[in-house]
């Protein structure tokens, strides 16, 4: 765990000038630290090894990202067409997200911060030619009866503009953007819908329309009181006579190269750095698994106390937080099913 160096040095020049007691209580707490790093290697190396492979191989930009960014009706619409589109994709955030998520920082866009999930789901839009556009919502969560009427206006219109009011439409909602995309495909004829770590308004509906739109439930059976209404609509919509189908993503163990394929700007030394810290403070167990998901850690704290610098400073350390939470698997976008989900809209295109 040690290296050759100043860090070494000290340490022997440290136990030299104990009393044998303190000898005893440093070199044990040494061999503590050792042992749980060894063991976090160790134990995860080879765990969920489709997940980092499937992971890394689809970081490969398919298609550069170049967005265009525009204020429609005082509102933030970022969006991006294939050269040959077959079908259009509407995307709402998260509670406190924006369309400047879901693209890299690039000339179309130099205020784009493309946190590694949001923009990774675009990227495999663009590269199975679904066009993207995405509003921000001007607050911090979506509500239906302020947002619905303006996005339905800003929906059409730029449809309209691009001439693809004829290619089939699709929604995909997470979180607050989820529960807000089940209630606008009332009204918006969707070809399928996505509804990620969301359980939608259904019980709250006066009625589900009869030609409401194949749904898509992404979400991470951890969040067990989310799951159970999940269950209890996919039930409803099906008496409805709605085609429903979901997908569960389960937590899974990290490695030391973890965040270094995942968050673009982080090199693997600084991954294996922030990787050894959170062993050896407990964030992460024996088996490589969070112990809490990024949220809820004080990682930030422990980065504070360490000699760890960050490329481009604070600048990583939202997508720093949401692969850790990703791995604890609770409430989180996600792009890892990215190919099933994908494969799944396209069935109803």
């Amino acid at each position: 765990m040690f290296k050759r160096g100043n860090k070494s040095l000290f340490l022997w020049r440290s136990v030299r000038n104990c009393q044998l007691p303190g000898v005893v209580a440093v070199l044990g707490l040494v061999i503590f630290v050792a042992l749980l790093y060894s063991l976090c290697i160790g134990e995860n190396s080879a765990a969920d090894k489709s997940i980092y492979d499937h992971a890394k191989q689809r970081l490969v930009y398919q298609v550069l990202p170049n967005p265009t960014v525009e204020f429609i009706k005082e509102t933030q619409v970022i969006w991006q067409i294939p050269s040959d589109p077959k079908a259009v994709l509407f995307i709402a955030h998260g509670c406190g997200g924006s369309a400047l998520n879901f693209w890299d920082r690039c000339p179309g866009c130099p205020n784009c911060v493309g946190l590694p999930e949001e923009k990774q789901i675009v990227l495999d839009a663009l590269a199975q030619n679904f066009a993207v556009f995405v509003i921000t919502k001007a607050d911090v969560c979506w509500s239906y009866g302020e947002d619905g009427l303006r996005v339905k206006e800003i929906m059409k219109w730029w449809l309209e503009k691009h001439d693809l009011v004829k290619f089939p439409l699709v929604g995909l909602g997470a979180s607050s953007g989820g529960y807000f995309l089940s209630v606008l495909a009332t009204e918006v004829r969707f070809r399928g819908i996505v509804l990620m770590i969301a359980s939608g308004l259904f019980d709250k509906m006066d009625s589900i329309p009869d030609n409401y739109p194949p749904t898509l439930f992404v979400h991470m059976p951890k969040d067990v009181k989310r799951g159970r209404k999940i269950n209890r609509h996919i039930e409803m919509l099906r008496k409805k006579g709605v085609e429903t189908q979901e997908i569960k993503c389960m937590e899974f163990s990290v490695t030391s190269h973890w965040l270094g394929d995942r968050v673009v700007g982080l090199n693997q030394t600084t991954s294996s750095k922030l990787f050894e810290l959170f062993c050896s403070r407990g964030f992460i167990d024996a088996k490589g698994y969070m112990e809490n998901d990024g949220r809820s850690t004080p990682w930030r704290e422990a980065l504070k106390q360490s000699d760890i610098l960050l490329p481009y400073g604070s600048y990583l350390m939202l997508h720093i937080e949401e692969e850790l939470n990703l791995a604890y698997a609770y409430h989180e976008m996600t792009s890892l099913q990215s190919d099933q989900i994908f494969e799944w809209l396209k069935t109803h295109l």
